[in-house]
């Protein structure tokens, strides 16, 4: 395990120490556009890039997602989660040129367990780290590295065992004003799987609809007038914890997830917006990585979820 973190860390340090500078420099002499035509490229809680109009630097981003009882499938007993997530984020210009965010941010997942199999009451995580982006060699080119600190255990207690370095690198293209195109992958040394893939596209065809089909959270919105929009929206959670199980300690806790569904959103002004959803969750599981301690399969349900995003 070590040595996967010590693995990590060095690509990590690599690409920022080495490779960036190189492309940044190299953007200077060309002197590429950078991403100033009234768009700004950065990261939102849930999703791995979206496009902003508005200049607000600070940002808090929150959520509540709720989804009922519901028995355990081949086991008597039932689950019920609870989650919640927060992220604060400002976005500043390096040297003047060179877009950066920096973000914190926290997760709780909340469970209230009645199967035989002995699960943690809650799931935490704590995040923080920086998002740049870089022009690249061609026109309209952009490189986004993301390099994370974060915590993922079940009592908001720092240890090196909990301790994983999530990376981001991916380009961002925009061939024109109505379509961005994003390819890259994730790297989460010590995740059973390391690395996955980043694809996905924004196309705005016109002022009302968009299509934000983006890791890890795609969603097509039609917006209804200036104030309300509608919604189909998809997410997903395959993260892993370290937990404690009885005696046992550092156990590795799987949640996996799906859902998919729609709402509304509510914006009464640049600086505030809101929405309500709900749907259909499916494929869930909690499960040990080491397979004699356990696995809850949740049955299918419902979930609704309340977000709030604060920008100034």
């Amino acid at each position: 395990m070590r040595i996967m973190k010590m693995r990590g860390f060095i690509f990590g340090f690599f690409l920022t120490a080495v490779l960036l500078p190189g492309v940044f420099v190299f953007a200077q002499e060309t002197r590429p556009a950078a991403p100033d035509d009234g768009f700004q490229y950065r990261q939102e809680l849930g999703r791995v890039i979206t496009i902003k109009e508005d200049e607000l630097p600070y940002e808090l981003d929150s959520y509540v997602r709720y989804m009922p009882s519901r028995g355990a499938e081949h086991q008597a007993g039932k689950v019920a989660v609870t989650e919640a997530a927060s992220e604060f984020s400002y976005d500043t210009k390096v040297f003047g040129e060179l877009p950066v965010e920096w973000a914190l941010g926290t997760r709780y997942i909340g469970i209230n367990n009645t199967t035989a199999v002995e699960l943690p009451s809650r799931l935490t995580q704590m995040t923080t780290g920086l998002e740049a982006n870089f022009p690249f060699f061609f026109d309209k080119t952009y490189l986004t590295v993301g390099l994370s600190a974060a915590i993922y255990s079940c009592d908001w207690k720092a240890s090196s065992s909990s301790f994983r370095l999530p990376q981001r690198y991916f380009l961002i293209h925009q061939p024109n004003d109505k379509l961005t195109l994003v390819a890259g992958i994730e790297v989460i040394p010590d995740f059973e799987d390391a690395v996955s893939p980043l694809l996905g596209f924004i196309y705005n065809p016109n002022d009302r609809i968009s299509f934000s089909i983006t890791p890890d959270q795609p969603e097509i919105t039609y917006k209804l007038d200036d104030q309300w929009s509608a919604f189909l929206q998809a997410n997903k959670s395959d993260e892993e914890f370290e937990v404690s199980r009885g005696d046992l300690k550092n156990a590795v806790l799987e949640y996996n997830e799906m859902h998919f569904g729609g709402g509304l959103r509510f914006q009464p002004s640049k600086y505030i917006q809101t929405s309500f959803s709900t749907g259909y969750i499916f494929n869930r599981s909690l499960k040990y990585r080491d397979e004699d301690l356990g696995k809850v399969s949740v049955e299918d349900g419902m979930y609704t979820e309340f977000r709030i995003d604060i920008s100034v």
